[in-house]
């Protein structure tokens, strides 16, 4: 497009991906790695309620550096939820891997994500329901724990230590009530005893 005399050329171009794609100097890795790891604590205390500035405060860098590698809060919570996830499929993997009872490695991975969960609201909130740009944007992680988790329920299968119709969707949505129970300061509710009692759902009747 031609610009008249004086003023300054109109441009439309957008950045290449190599532009968007190129890796990050260390300085802005840095700030990022700590922008993470805050974030990781504040949204762990507060959930959904964490603040941009708590976060920044704790990383000690500046709220415009925050907005500069997350343009929005859902974006951050985002990421951490892909991070989350993907440490759920490392420790399917991890029991795949070990071999052994398939049945009771399932149970130990489930377990560990119960507790993992229970340390970090954020999480509870995003896998109780909350949190829609979380399921959205850790699709691929997602699918790899589904993918691993299908495996270890066919070995259980094969072994005929689990029920027969059990999917790997069904964990995951299991897995999802007992968060939800996490947040409930009501007499009575457990969520450990929620987490055993859908445990022993899981065996052969």
């Amino acid at each position: 497009m031609s610009s008249r005399p004086g003023e300054n050329p109109v441009t439309t171009e957008t950045p290449t991906q190599s532009e968007t794609d190129r890796p990050l100097r260390a300085d802005a890795r840095r700030n990022r790695e700590r922008i993470l790891e805050s974030a990781r604590l504040v949204f762990a205390e507060s959930g959904a309620e964490a603040q941009i500035d708590d976060i920044a405060r704790r990383a000690g860098v500046g709220v415009g550096t925050v907005y500069r590698h997350f343009p929005t809060k859902e974006a951050l919570m985002a990421e951490l939820g892909r991070q989350k996830f993907r440490l759920f499929a490392d420790r399917a993997r991890e029991a795949l891997e070990q071999g052994g009872d398939p049945f009771a490695a399932l149970i130990d991975v489930m377990r560990r994500n119960a507790e993992t969960a229970a340390r970090d609201v954020g999480t509870q909130q995003a896998l109780a329901g909350a949190g829609a740009d979380v399921w959205i944007h850790a699709r691929a992680e997602q699918e790899e724990l589904i993918a691993l988790t299908d495996e270890l329920i066919a070995r259980a299968r094969s072994a005929g230590t689990i029920r027969a119709d059990v999917r790997a969707t069904d964990i995951g949505m299991l897995m999802c009530g007992v968060c939800s129970s996490m947040g409930l300061h009501v007499p009575g509710f457990d969520w450990h005893r929620h987490l055993e009692l859908v445990i022993d759902m899981l065996a052969p009747r």
